[in-house]
């Protein structure tokens, strides 16, 4: 029976068009009894095809298609070295694994050239246990067959074979005789085979499943090569057929080779190697010279640390330290423990911001002692059982938090601890999603741009093409009118979710006790570190037993950070981020105004909504929020905060409900209160109630069912209900069980909520000064940024060479605090050259003129880019004007010139002759910039309009406005809006209607939204739609893609003559003729002051109508009382009744 030996996936990145799942259920379907995974040069898919080959009864076979080098792979010439040959190896035996491992690793990491090549040299030392095959039309015998004769093509035959050893080296030949040249090829090798008695073994390169897959994969290539169906890219492999070949196919094509095609099961037969699934492949933690043994030394680092964390003698807490380690002992975890320990300690010793903890790992009391985690669990009600289960024994996570600037810096720590050859980070791949494929294919099609644009549009956001084509009418119009549009959507069909890139994961680090290469291939990490990558994923590596470590960086933490280092710089206080109080009243202050821009996890726009209406007076409040702010628990929260605000008491089901919940008002928002419920009322251990958890979770009906039996039964026993009521009991948890947050990450994520907004609240320039510095390659956050400084009174400044620091950095004006701009957010300037400016200032005293600041600056730190950056975003404004700098710019760079050459002539002496002229240049008497010129180059190289905005002239008129473009949010979608602003950016298209229609971005004085303007609407306004115009623009509110856009209906210009009554009035009548104001329930009689207050001091038309709650229903008043609607009153109503109690 024909097994294919040579078969290729996705993972030949965008070679392969065959996914795992695809080709394994062809080779089902085919009767195949083993399959062979060939990739180019890589394994990676290597745990999935086995496991999938494990599942559907077919015999996996562990290989890979090397590149053989011409010489040694350690040469890298061009013309010689970039040219290769292909060899098929197959992994006989556990020892052929591994080394095939080595071969694939060492290609990578020391053979790359073009590819990953290997030399015979190094094929011979690793050949153990590995089954060769000669390779296809570009393997070795194969080229040679074109211009050697027989008997060297037959002596290297043999040479192969002495390498692999007899009965392990096949001569390849493949059915694509219909190819002249390849039937030549296969002529020369069967004579071949015939004198060296090597055996012959068909193979047909596999490259997709079915024959009519042939197309996609031509396009695949196309992709591949950016070129397209009307363009020989040079790679097409149209003529040769290869699909997965059936045995009743092969012996058709090839009715003389019966033994070549039986050859193929007696390799199969031949393997033998298998993984060992389940077992874990821990390192040892090297101990110090005293220890002799992990358990008895972490024994002695938990109770030195439960000293430190429990002053006195706290019996729960030591009951429940020492019921831990029995487990971790139990289990076999110390080794674990004490390298994650280790790791965070050296962090934190080096003064690496360390995060409170992460996920289930927070509720170990042992984590907490070892000082893994800052959270007492026993402060916080977390469970250790959700963490480490001994009645279902599975490798626990602790995955780590730290400061993102620095993660760089752990890794480093652990390749220098355990070494190079035993840490690794871990690959991840990039795969072809549906709105990415359409695109791609309509390009490799060659048909017009706006195609694929408009079917990429019509498929919603993160949506599947099969079922995007199944819930859009549009797209599924579209499909059935077009024909191009059928073909480019059946074409993407085949492609999506294909693999298209590797990369490296964010967070996973492999940790092993041997030689990684033992266990799985490794190749150049993606990034710029020299740490090697492996070529298995995360889960592929945890399937095989390795230690995977969770080590992600976090802005937030760098952002906390910078934060303490700049108070204890600026107001010489240190601030202990671990032990900060947790009922400062100024911080609740903020939470209750919803003031969390830049406070982690509550900075959304519906978070801070929902903060203000909660009015969150202690931790559990940010705790719930974390947990409840997500798809599906989201709809709890009117529930959550109406049980705190209005004191809706919940009912229970049963008695024993009410301690677990009463402090979620009733929702079980955790899934440690689930563990609860199961071993309050169905008499669980936390051990099974954890198990009950993970069976709601996974869904899996069996198990389930299994489970519901099981606390139904054990409910009526344990808390003598009868089994209606524990049916109704099963039914309450199971969809929080299924939705419930990890109380312990919910508790860790709320610390960081916590500090972050701590110090916002009581050092907010410094915190604002912080997160400018995280976020200065993000223009949006950098503009909100800003925004939220001015809105507390603290101005931030344009760079200044005798102020500014790399990063942003707190000045005194007087007693005002403001900040200065960082010289390396400025376009164009960057780290380096930031740091030497700074750096000399420091040493040699500020810089006199921008003559001083040439003189003692280096002459590679002063290009044109970096002075003209420097120049245009104002940092030399202290010393001249800056269109006379820029007018003056060619003598300065000619003096720079001077000054290089200078300093590189020696004297008669041979010291190097540094002098310069006194007076080097003078700048040019020129007219001053004008303001918009000015405004324009602040735009361009610090991102964003910071001295002032081109709209500030008609900051009256947009202040006015009901609405500007913060305002906007899905409540307004399918409402008509006006809006106000600068255009930034117009992008005009083309229909498949030949069409013009455009897209533009509105910018106002606080955010941005995007206008889509069709071509009706185009051809009336095309003259005002440009960059730089101030323009007014009514339209519908539209959600796409998960984002806010206008699609706009009409535009005016804006300027001083049409600033006046009449529009504010037009567009006030069009939106706003009655305000609604909704009286929170419990609210006090001062409230009613304040709106009395607000509403008279905006007097105007609009009717105002109060809704007053009365014994559990609403009463609606009108007021006599009429109002002006602007930005201001309903900022002021906001604030007081919250956005959900006002509309208009």
């Amino acid at each position: 029976m024909y097994c294919s030996l040579h078969t290729h996936s996705h993972y030949s990145l965008l070679d392969g068009l065959a996914k795992i799942p695809d080709l394994v259920n062809r080779a089902k379907e085919i009767k195949m009894p083993a399959l062979a995974l060939t990739d180019h040069g890589v394994m990676y898919g290597t745990i999935e095809f086995y496991k999938t080959c494990q599942e559907n009864n077919i015999k996996p076979i562990i290989g890979c298609e090397i590149y053989v080098a011409p010489r040694s792979h350690l040469k890298k010439e061009f013309g010689i070295d970039n040219k290769y040959n292909h060899m098929t190896l197959l992994a006989k035996n556990d020892q052929g694994y591994k080394n095939l491992t080595k071969l694939v690793s060492i290609a990578h990491l020391e053979g790359f050239y073009y590819k990953p090549r290997v030399d015979k040299k190094t094929i011979r030392k690793y050949a153990e246990g590995i089954i060769a095959l000669s390779g296809c039309p570009a393997g070795i015998l194969s080229q040679m067959s074109k211009k050697d004769k027989l008997e060297k093509i037959s002596e290297t035959a043999l040479e192969w074979q002495k390498i692999f050893g007899q009965g392990n080296f096949y001569i390849e030949i493949q059915p694509h005789e219909q190819i002249s040249e390849i039937k030549k090829m296969n002529q020369v090798l069967r004579k071949v085979s015939q004198v060296t008695k090597i055996p012959l073994v068909i193979t047909t390169d596999s490259h997709y499943c079915l024959k009519n897959d042939q197309d996609a994969h031509e396009i695949l290539l196309k992709i591949n090569t950016a070129s397209t169906s009307k363009e020989d890219s040079g790679m097409s492999l149209k003529d040769f057929h290869l699909h997965l070949h059936s045995d009743k196919e092969i012996r058709k094509l090839m009715p003389n080779d019966s033994e070549a095609i039986d050859n193929s099961e007696k390799i199969a037969d031949k393997i033998d190697f298998k993984f060992k699934f389940g077992e874990y492949i821990l390192p040892a933690f090297p101990l110090p010279a005293n220890e002799t043994d992990s358990f008895d030394y972490m024994k002695k680092l938990v109770y030195q640390g439960f000293k430190k964390r429990y002053k006195k003698n706290n019996i729960e807490a030591r009951k429940q330290v020492e019921y831990e380690l029995e487990v971790i002992k139990k289990t076999g975890y110390t080794d674990y423990f004490l390298i994650v320990s280790d790791m965070i300690n050296w962090a934190k010793n080096q003064g690496i911001m360390v995060g409170p903890g992460r996920g289930s790992a927070a509720g170990s009391i042992v984590s907490y002692c070892l000082n893994i985690t800052s959270l007492n669990p026993l402060d916080f009600g977390l469970i250790f059982e959700r963490f480490l289960n001994p009645e279902r024994i599975s490798m626990p996570d602790i995955d780590v938090d730290y400061a993102d600037d620095r993660r760089h810096e752990v890794i480093n720590y652990l390749v220098r601890k355990y070494g190079t050859d035993r840490v690794a980070q871990i690959i991840t791949f990039g795969i072809m999603k549906s709105r990415m494929v359409v695109r791609d294919v309509t390009r490799a099609l060659d048909y017009p741009y706006a195609i694929g644009d408009q079917i990429a549009k019509s498929i919603p956001m993160g949506m599947a093409l099969e079922l995007a084509l199944k819930s859009s009418s549009d797209l599924l119009g579209l499909y059935n009118s077009n024909p191009d549009v059928k073909k480019v959507i059946d074409m993407a069909l085949k492609l999506e979710n294909v693999a298209r890139h590797a990369s490296t994961h964010a967070a996973g680090v492999v940790i092993s006790k041997e030689p990684l290469v033992n266990y799985l291939p490794l190749q150049r990490s993606t990034g710029s570190n020299d740490i090697a990558s492996t070529q298995f994923s995360m889960y592929d590596v945890e399937t095989i037993g390795l230690l995977k470590l969770d080590v992600l960086g976090l802005k937030n933490l760098t952002i906390i950070k910078n934060t303490t280092r700049i108070i204890n710089k600026v107001y010489g206080k240190i601030v202990d981020i671990d032990n900060l109080p947790l009922d400062d009243k100024k911080t609740f202050e903020l939470f209750k105004k919803g003031n969390t821009v830049g406070v982690f996890q509550l900075e959304s726009e519906g978070m801070r909504r929902y903060i203000k209406e909660l009015q969150p007076t202690k931790i559990d409040d940010i705790m719930a929020m974390v947990a409840l702010y997500r798809p599906g628990p989201m709809e709890f929260i009117p529930d959550y905060i109406r049980g705190k605000i209005g004191g809706k008491k919940p009912k229970y089901l049963h008695p024993k409900l009410k301690p677990i919940l009463e402090n979620t008002y009733g929702i079980a928002v955790y899934q440690e209160q689930i563990l609860q419920i199961a071993r309050d009322i169905a008499g669980f251990s936390y051990g099974e109630a954890d198990v009950l958890r993970k069976a709601i979770g996974k869904k899996i009906k069996k198990l389930l069912q299994e489970q519901r039996k099981k606390f139904v039964k054990g409910a009526i026993e344990f808390s003598q209900i009868d089994k209606n009521l524990a049916e109704k009991l099963f039914d309450f948890a199971e969809p929080f069980a299924r939705y419930g947050f990890n109380r312990a990450h919910a508790a860790c994520y709320a610390m960081i909520a916590y500090q972050t907004a701590y110090l916002k609240a009581n050092y907010p320039a410094a915190f604002l000064a912080a997160l400018l510095t995280s976020e200065q390659k993000d223009l949006d956050k950098i503009a909100i940024a800003v925004n939220e400084a001015e809105k507390q009174n603290i101005k931030v400044l344009p760079p200044n060479i005798n102020e500014s620091f790399p990063e942003f950095a707190i000045v005194k004006t007087g007693k005002k605090e403001t900040i200065r701009y960082g010289l390396m957010a400025i376009k164009n300037v960057g780290v380096k050259v930031a740091e030497i400016i700074t750096q000399e200032r420091i040493k040699n005293g500020v810089y006199k003129d921008l003559k001083d600041f040439i003189k003692r600056l280096p002459t590679n730190v002063l290009n044109k880019k970096s002075l003209e950056a420097l120049t245009f975003s104002g940092a030399f404004d202290s010393f001249a004007e800056r269109n006379q700098i820029f007018e003056s710019m060619d003598e300065i760079l000619n003096f720079v010139k001077a000054k290089s050459r200078a300093s590189k002539q020696p004297d008669l002496f041979g010291s190097t002759n540094t002098k310069v002229e006194d007076s080097p240049f003078e700048l040019k008497n020129v007219e001053p910039a004008n303001k918009r010129k000015i405004l324009t180059w602040e735009k361009e190289f610090l991102g964003i309009y910071l001295t002032e905005h081109p709209l500030q002239e008609h900051i009256s008129y947009l202040k006015n406005l009901p609405l500007n473009t913060a305002s906007l949010n899905e409540r307004l979608i399918n409402k008509e809006v006006y809006l106000a602003g600068i255009l930034t950016e117009c992008k005009k298209i083309i229909t498949k209607n030949n069409a013009n229609m455009m897209f533009c971005r509105l910018e106002d004085l606080v955010s941005s939204v995007e206008l889509i303007i069709f071509p009706r609407i185009l051809e009336n306004y095309q003259s005002l739609l440009m960059p730089d115009s101030l323009v007014g623009v009514k339209g519908k509110v539209n959600l796409k893609d998960g984002e806010i856009k206008i699609l706009v209906d009409e535009v005016e210009e804006i300027n001083q003559q049409k600033i006046g009554a009449e529009i504010v009035k037009k567009f006030q009548a069009n939106q706003t003729n009655q305000i609604i104001v909704t009286i929170p329930r419990n609210s006090k009689k001062s409230l009613l002051e304040k709106i009395k207050n607000i509403l008279e001091s905006n007097p105007g038309n609009c009717n105002v109508i109060l809704k007053i709650p009365v014994n559990g229903n609403y009463f609606e008043k009108k007021l006599k009382t009429r109002v002006k609607p602007n930005t201001n009153l309903f900022q002021e109503l906001k604030e007081i009744v919250g956005s959900n109690n006002l509309s208009i």
